[in-house]
């Protein structure tokens, strides 16, 4: 059990990266949006770094009293410092990736102190390890250890979770048949740095991800009486969206797969497909062909090194470019009865800029979430439609990202 109740705790919420961009923007979210009496920190291995964040805060907000705005001082390869973080506070959000090369010691941290972690990975390999290796310590704590808290992966694992929601009400209240689910994602907005070299990490690490996979395979156990499962799908195109679907090798589907497996309102049989969406065949084909060539020169090391110079990790694009940007992830969702008609819904997500504005909305809210909101009791990793589901979907909407029935 942790060494100091979460009740004890100085803080409520700390920020791990705030002198990054994105971990920036987390920043400046709190700073507009946590409730009166929040206790909450920003943490960092660089004080003047961490006081010109503070500085800019208190400049946009300044009758929010962030002048004051406590500073933990600590590196992300410091084991001692982050069990002393993670035993000072109930909720650590971080921005600091690649999480396969920055993140483990926090995620033991947390697991061992009983407190709550969200972060920003779309990097399989990582999150599988982390669960082979900490997730049985984070149930023993208590501690909800909450991945892919940005664009990868709560629109698609939320909205799948209200497409569930609009399919049960179809359905008269429960959902009883199989499920056949698709996700198809589109985005009008520049990349993260960070999500691109993680992308490229992951791609230079695929015999690594798969030994990952396997071992959290043979580790996780299944749900009862029920499946759920990410289903790679074929490119083809989808007459009634008007999009050529191209899969995309995401985090996403498995994120999706996993609130399936944990949550009966799925259904008996829960099997997800996630795709990109195209208007013509000619972006179709265009981003299967940039996708292969960029798994192909992650694997040889200078290219690999010419890929990630291009495009430096910290940076981010302009604030007028950003409120340019948008994304939707329209699901569809059917069941597959033994005898007589399915029963079909159309859902669509949609919201601002996916990588950056959007993102740190959605991982502040989701911080907010687990400090403050009555919740399922859940421990161990788990999703966030998992551990926040109607909570977290309140938030949002709240926030004004669109969760629609089409």
């Amino acid at each position: 059990m942790p060494s100091v109740p979460r009740s004890d705790r100085t803080y409520d919420v700390v920020l791990l990266g705030a002198t990054g961009f994105t971990g920036g923007l987390v920043a400046e979210y709190l700073a507009a949006h946590a409730p009166d009496g929040l206790r909450w920190a920003l943490a960092g291995r660089n004080r003047d770094k961490l006081e010109r964040v503070r500085e800019r805060l208190d400049a946009h907000a300044p009758d929010r009293g962030l002048a004051d705005l406590p500073l933990v001082l600590v590196d992300s390869a410091d084991p001692a410092g982050l069990a002393d973080l993670a035993a000072a506070t109930r909720v650590v959000a971080t921005t600091v990736g690649p999480y396969q090369q920055h993140g483990a010691p926090l995620v033991e941290a947390c697991a061992v102190a009983g407190t709550d972690y969200v972060d920003l990975t779309g990097e399989p390999e990582f999150v599988d390890r982390m669960y082979v290796e900490h997730h049985e310590t984070a149930v023993a704590s208590g501690a909800r250890i909450v991945h892919a808290c940005g664009f990868d992966s709560i629109p698609h694992d939320l909205g799948a979770y209200f497409t569930v929601r609009a399919l049960a009400d179809a359905c008269g209240g429960k959902i009883t048949e199989p499920v056949r689910m698709e996700g198809v994602v589109r985005a009008g907005a520049a990349f993260s740095g960070g999500t691109f070299h993680s992308a490229i990490g992951a791609f230079s690490r695929a015999r690594q991800m798969k030994e990952a996979h396997a071992a959290r395979r043979r580790a996780e156990p299944r749900p009862e009486g029920r499946r759920s499962k990410a289903v790679g799908g074929k490119p083809h195109r989808d007459s009634d969206l008007g999009y050529w679907l191209l899969p995309m090798p995401t985090i996403d589907p498995f994120v999706v797969a996993r609130s399936g497996a944990a949550l009966d309102a799925y259904g008996p049989d829960f099997r997800y497909s996630h795709y990109a969406g195209t208007k013509t065949l000619r972006y179709a084909v265009g981003g299967a062909a940039g996708v292969g060539l960029l798994a192909l020169g992650a694997q040889v090391p200078p290219v690999r090194a010419f890929l990630l110079d291009r495009i430096p990790q910290g940076e981010g694009p302009s604030e007028s470019r950003r409120e340019r940007s948008w994304f939707t992830v329209d699901f569809v969702a059917e069941t597959v009865p033994s005898v007589g008609t399915p029963v079909r819904v159309h859902t669509r997500v949609s919201g601002g800029d996916p990588g950056y504005t959007e993102t740190a909305k959605m991982l502040a809210e989701s911080a907010l979430c687990l400090a403050l909101d009555e919740l399922p009791e859940t421990a161990g990793q788990v999703t966030t439609a998992t551990a926040m589901g109607d909570a977290l979907l309140a938030r949002l909407q709240a926030a004004g990202m669109v969760f629609e029935e089409r």
